[in-house]
């Protein structure tokens, strides 16, 4: 009965831990759903103005999972919108989104738009804020 307890102790444990992580880093990011064509219209114009991300997410793929809370971890930068496309409910978008920006469609992906183009691209476990923050300063 004691090692009952104590089993259900370290899992409430645990969960109280993944809640704390999400509760501390839910502000960070600032995700703009990517959902219809004309979003996508609209962020190319955007970006002329100001780099555009775009992450694309599988809600079935653990890697993808690990790359979305590995980039909610990190402060997303001031300078730059952060697009989340879901890729089961959005596949035609998302394929459209291969096509216009001729990369090979991956998942988790991130992408980033500079002036309508796509000038970085990553995937699965390259997936990192840092990497990404220094390819928004070069481009």
């Amino acid at each position: 009965m004691l090692a009952v307890a104590a089993q259900a102790a370290k899992e409430l444990v645990q969960c109280l831990k993944v809640l704390f992580i999400n509760i501390l880093y839910a502000d960070l990011m600032n995700w703009i759903d990517l959902n219809n064509i004309q979003q996508l219209a609209a962020l190319k114009e955007l970006s002329k103005a100001r780099p555009q991300v775009i992450f694309k997410h599988s809600t079935r793929c653990s890697i993808s999972t690990m790359a979305k809370n590995r980039l909610e971890r990190s402060e997303q930068p001031v300078s730059s919108d952060f697009y989340f496309l879901d890729l089961l409910r959005h596949r035609s978008l998302s394929d459209q989104v291969a096509e216009d920006f001729a990369v090979t469609h991956e998942s988790p992906q991130i992408l980033l738009i500079k002036n309508t183009e796509c000038v970085y691209e990553e995937s699965h476990n390259g997936i990192r804020m840092d990497e990404l923050i220094e390819q928004i300063a070069l481009n």
